[in-house]
């Protein structure tokens, strides 16, 4: 039975699977909130985890990865941050309850009490600080520092692994080129953060938790954090081994395991799979499959979405079409990155469009 569960938790961290499994847990979350932001939920949740913890300790490849020093304070963020999540989306519901209910926001509620800094917050900070301070002591008494051996230039770390923070970027150079996954998208990330005001002109929902009257941006964030933030994490952290292969929990770390991976263009799959001819000579009608269809991805979507968008996000009104458009592109970027990924796992696609004579790969 337990052999059982060990494979069929390492089939499901299959990457495919783990990534269908995140969307499904994710958008099912957000659906069903009324049952899923209940107490029972969250305590069921953690004594299942708990429980499944116990039950791997023993098996020595879990446990070699989850007992490493670096490891051990990414669970416990991981946990911490399903457990605000969680907390976020039910006082998001219970406000919606009560702004249906004629009632106030519980944030408007509670900030009519007024709290004192002096003796209320400094007391509560000062036990906070002791409390906390006593934690790290025991935790560097208890648990060794990752710190290894000097560095030598005739023995690389195999997996050499980023910090924790870097590991979403990490993964993203399996799949863009290094201008792409460290530039480009990095930097659409933080013109999206400085655009949100811009972009976004519901006036609801400023200074108490809510779901229904800020559906879109709630969504949007819970998809960009703990998809493609949280569980690049977890996927770089437990589930990639030696040669940046992929390990289910359970699995042995092989040093000589390699996926095979053809890694083939677009051009490829058009012109010598699809019509059985070799490439043409000329690069743009080399690459014309790959280069019509991201003009379809970020021409026609945007078109196509301009009606039912435009309407929900602006109320109709064509003075917003510049933020739709800032808007859309925006999420285009970020939509391309799990198209990316899955053309990667599924049929081995390297480029879209790849022009290395340019160093224009995408």
């Amino acid at each position: 039975m337990g052999d059982a569960i060990k494979h069929f938790v390492d089939w499901m961290t299959e990457p495919t699977r783990y990534f269908a499994l995140s969307v499904v847990a994710i958008f099912g979350f957000l659906k069903f909130r009324r049952y899923t932001t209940k107490i029972s939920v969250i305590v069921g949740f953690f004594i299942v985890g708990t429980a499944f913890f116990v039950f791997a300790w023993s098996d020595p490849n879990f446990n070699r990865i989850i007992t490493k020093p670096d490891n051990v304070p990414i669970i416990i963020l991981l946990a911490t941050v399903v457990f605000f999540s969680w907390l976020s989306l039910r006082r998001g519901y219970l406000n919606d309850e009560r702004i249906k209910a004629g009632m106030p926001p519980m944030e408007g509620a509670a900030g009519k009490q007024k709290v004192y800094t002096w003796p209320d917050l400094v007391y509560i900070e000062l036990i906070c600080m002791i409390l906390f301070t006593a934690f790290l002591i025991f935790w560097s008494i208890g648990i060794q520092a990752p710190i290894e051996e000097p560095a030598a230039t005739a023995r690389t770390p195999n997996p050499s692994k980023a910090p924790w923070y870097f590991l979403g970027l990490q993964e993203l150079l399996v799949y863009f080129d290094p201008w792409i996954a460290g530039v480009l998208l990095p930097s659409f990330i933080v013109v999206g953060l400085m655009a949100i005001p811009y972009v976004d002109r519901n006036p609801k929902g400023n200074g108490y938790y809510t779901f229904e009257e800020r559906a879109f941006s709630v969504s949007f964030f819970w998809v960009g954090f703990l998809m493609f933030w949280v569980s690049f994490v977890i996927l770089g952290t437990f589930l990639r081994g030696p040669n940046w292969s992929f390990f289910g929990p359970f699995e042995y770390w092989d040093l000589h395991k390699l996926a095979p991976m053809v890694n083939v263009d677009v051009s490829t799959y058009f012109w010598v799979k699809l019509l059985d001819m070799p490439r043409p000579e000329n690069i743009f009608l080399r690459e014309s499959p790959g280069i019509v269809a991201l003009g379809a991805w970020f021409m026609i979507i945007p078109k196509l979405l301009e009606r039912p968008l435009m309407a929900k996000l602006y109320g109709g009104d064509r003075a917003h079409i510049v933020r739709y458009h800032v808007l859309m592109h925006l999420l285009l970027w970020f939509g391309l990155v799990p198209v990316k990924m899955l053309l990667r796992w599924t049929v081995d696609l390297k480029y879209i469009v790849g022009i290395p004579e340019w160093f224009l790969n995408v």
